[in-house]
């Protein structure tokens, strides 16, 4: 598959995402508050195996690809040439309910 995109992106959006959700549900917790022995939630990183990445790819491929498609109708029925933004806007509630 040469159309989708490419796994160590995503890969590294996730890992960003997830080191942030990290760092800010450890400054919302009491600093005060001991763990039992063993590895606490907080100390495991999180991560994802080859085929969740490869599935997370070509849903965000089919994703963009249908976003792409349905602001295109719009813009064609509008009879303008490129998609605009506000194409976009006008099929996201739409598209986000469908997925």
């Amino acid at each position: 598959m040469d159309d989708t995109f490419d796994h160590d992106l995503i890969h590294a959006i996730f890992k960003l995402v997830w080191s942030r959700r990290a760092h800010k549900s450890e400054a919302n917790k009491p600093m005060d508050v001991e763990f039992g022995a063993g590895t606490s939630k907080k100390n495991r990183s999180t991560t994802a195996n080859a085929s969740a990445l490869k599935v997370s790819c070509e849903l965000l491929r089919v994703f963009v690809t249908e976003a792409v498609q349905r602001a295109a109708i719009i813009a064609e029925a509008e009879g303008i040439d490129n998609i605009e933004p506000t194409h976009l806007e006008r099929i996201l509630p739409q598209l986000l309910l469908d997925f």
